[in-house]
């Protein structure tokens, strides 16, 4: 049977890996979003696509000698930053095959080649978020823990108004980084084209992983405070509750910055307003993740 300390390390790794793949997914999920990434991939020649991977392992081997998605530090030419950029690569190259598949940008229609010059090209901001995960969230776990007991104490003497503050600034800061995202995607062609090939089976799934990878991000990849949030106690500052309620805040934005770059209009039925709206609401969640983190 395994160990309590072979438990601890795969536990470790398990959450060194949700980290990396959340930080792959904020600051690459923009760029999944544009179709001129896949016009390129889908045209790329072998040697192309090997220069990508050879520029990929460069950026991201530097970046793991300044900090990476893990919580030790390295030393130059280390062979455990090497290691690390092979598996940050793969997380991008996992996370970005996904949400292609996701998008419907690859079937099983989908010529080989043209599916690896996709999934490489879209790798590369995923495997640059990876290796930016601590550096641009912070990795707080250890100093949450010390100051858990600190924490729990001042959370005991909440009142209803600081409950309700502390709940109106989360749905704010959700309501922020969704829009400042869905702004920028809202007026492209690409949610009509995306909305237009996914069926309902797609767009439950679509649900699901927006929801998951927004628990993730706010609650289980260590970022910013996580300890702190799992403890406060305002109206909806539960794990399950928040995530569903900032998530439906998250389409709220959506479909505004939808109506408001004319991409949907009253006229339209409504099941083009909720095909447009989850398509957009997975970049969207994303942003408010990154809004509650924020505060």
């Amino acid at each position: 049977m395994p160990t309590k300390r072979q438990k601890n390390v795969w536990r470790s790794e398990i959450n060194d890996i949700i980290r990396g793949a959340c930080g792959g997914f904020l600051f690459g999920i923009p760029l999944l979003y544009t179709m001129e990434v896949w016009w390129i991939g889908s045209l790329a020649k072998p040697q192309l696509m090997m220069m990508a991977i050879a520029l990929m392992f460069t950026v991201v081997y530097f970046l793991n000698q300044i900090e990476g998605f893990r919580e030790r530090r390295y030393t130059w030419l280390a062979d455990q930053a090497a290691m690390d950029t092979v598996e940050a690569i793969a997380i991008g190259l996992a996370c970005s095959t996904f949400v292609l598949l996701l998008l419907r940008e690859l079937t099983p229609e989908t010529p080989l080649k043209e599916s690896l010059g996709k999934i490489i090209f879209e790798s590369v901001p995923f495997a640059i978020g990876v290796a930016l995960a601590n550096q641009l969230l912070g990795d707080t776990r250890n100093s949450n823990a010390e100051g858990q007991a600190t924490d729990q104490a001042n959370n005991t003497t909440q009142n209803q108004g600081d409950e309700l503050q502390a709940t109106f600034a989360d749905l704010s800061a959700t309501l922020i980084g969704a829009t400042v995202i869905a702004f920028n995607i809202a007026p492209t062609d690409e949610i009509p084209m995306l909305a237009a090939a996914a069926s309902p089976p797609w767009q439950l799934a679509m649900i699901v992983t927006s929801l998951l990878i927004s628990y993730g991000i706010v609650f289980q990849a260590g970022f910013s405070d996580q300890q702190k949030r799992k403890q406060q106690k305002g109206i909806f500052q539960r794990p399950s509750s928040e995530t569903i309620i900032s998530y439906l805040v998250s389409l709220l934005a959506g479909v505004f910055m939808l109506w408001f770059f004319q991409k949907l209009t009253f006229s339209d039925p409504w099941t083009m307003w909720l095909d447009h709206t989850l398509m957009l609401g997975l970049p969207a969640t994303i942003g408010g993740a990154a809004g509650r983190l924020a505060i």
